[in-house]
């Protein structure tokens, strides 16, 4: 499915052809055309494998990948996902990884699957992929080893830290190479991220579901919306009124240690006139279950308020200013029209001044002067 969709949005299936030659395998046929699913149409990509070629245990997987052509960095990425695979079938069957038998994961279509997806990411020029959180479906579903629980266990355990969702579905719509592929492209799992929508494609599964039993990419541009970069973000807020004023120190300290981008607390008063502290977190998606659960744990607070916030930011970068007095750290923000407004690391210019026992204010006039920022038409 995710190969169709990447043949839908764009993706020639012989450029895909040609790039495959360079696993040096054979025995499989290349087949895409259009379907209709519930009404949507959408690309059906399939791997038709001659049926005298035999499945493979680990080894022999990564001795295919590599001795291939494939550039290094496709098969550094191929192998560890088959590693993985490995891993957690070993796991499930009580196994050891050269003893493991990968079934129908080691199959020539798996590898194709795989190795294609990453090859066409590659040939789209594909640089970040963002994924929402993975629907998960029900019931059971016959394997090598007899009747299996949905999501099967392989797919649960290649999904460990990853947000997930249930289904009514009675049926697999996430299988582990899905799982394997997603959580290993995949920066983060939430909602679409801040772009410029450039391609749309659908990828058709096989089975007629009660759901249109599609997969969907968004191509777009993730850089270069006017100056600086828009981002999607969350924030989560809480309100407090019986929390020992001591404790927020701290909390702040482990919010910003786990990655939160911004926290503030502002006063506030609540019901009953009872004087309270607004907490409030900036953070990524993929952060966001971790600062809950500090939020949770580290306060009395009994509910959090969850919103999603686009952030359009400048872009930046740093600069080491060698003073009479050290090295001083300056952050510059770029402008449009090639101007830089600099922001000196308050703590560097903190040291320096109580190393050298000279006031806070001759740290910062020293790093303005070098930066000339008296001139008004300075680009530094």
């Amino acid at each position: 499915m995710i190969l169709g969709a990447l043949i839908d949005v764009g993706l020639p299936i012989e450029r895909l052809r040609n790039d495959l030659e360079l696993l040096n395998l054979d025995g499989y046929e290349l087949q895409s055309r259009q379907v209709l699913k519930n009404g949507f149409r959408a690309t059906k990509f399939d791997v038709l494998v001659r049926e005298d070629v035999p499945e493979r245990h680990l080894k022999e997987l990564l001795g295919i990948v590599e001795n291939s052509q494939l550039p290094e960095a496709i098969k550094i990425k191929a192998s560890a996902l088959f590693t993985r695979l490995a891993e957690v079938e070993a796991g499930i069957h009580g196994t050891s990884l050269d003893k493991v038998h990968l079934h129908e994961l080691g199959g020539i279509d798996t590898m194709v699957d795989v190795i294609g997806a990453f090859l066409g990411l590659a040939a789209l020029g594909v640089e970040k992929v963002f994924s929402s959180p993975v629907p998960l479906g029900r019931g059971f579903i016959r394997g090598a080893h007899g009747q299996i629980p949905l999501p099967s266990p392989a797919t649960i355990a290649l999904l460990k830290g990853v947000p997930v969702t249930g289904s009514d579905v009675n049926f697999e719509l996430v299988t582990p190479t899905g799982a394997a592929l997603l959580t290993t492209l995949a920066e983060s799992f939430g909602p679409i991220p801040a772009m410029t929508l450039e391609a749309v494609g659908y990828g058709a599964g096989g089975r007629d579901l009660p759901i249109p039993n599609i997969i969907r990419i968004l191509l777009g541009e993730k850089e270069g919306i006017g100056t600086g970069t828009l981002e999607t973000l969350v924030t989560l807020e809480t309100n407090i009124d019986d929390l020992n004023p001591q404790v927020y120190d701290y909390l702040m300290g482990k919010l910003f240690e786990n990655n939160a981008l911004d926290v503030s607390l502002t006063p506030i008063q609540m019901k009953k006139n009872r004087p309270a502290v607004q907490v409030w977190v900036l953070c990524r998606p993929q952060d966001e279950a971790s600062l809950e659960k500090i939020l949770f744990e580290g306060t009395s607070t009994l509910g959090i308020r969850r919103g999603l916030i686009e952030r359009h930011s400048l872009p930046r970068s740093f600069q080491t200013v060698e003073t009479p007095y050290g090295p001083v750290k300056v952050k510059l923000a770029h402008l449009s029209g090639g101007r830089r407004r600099p922001a000196l690391e308050f703590e560097d210019c903190k040291k320096i001044a109580q190393e050298q026992g000279v006031p806070l204010w001759e740290v910062y006039l020293a790093v303005h002067k070098i930066l000339n920022l008296d001139n008004p038409s300075s680009n530094e």
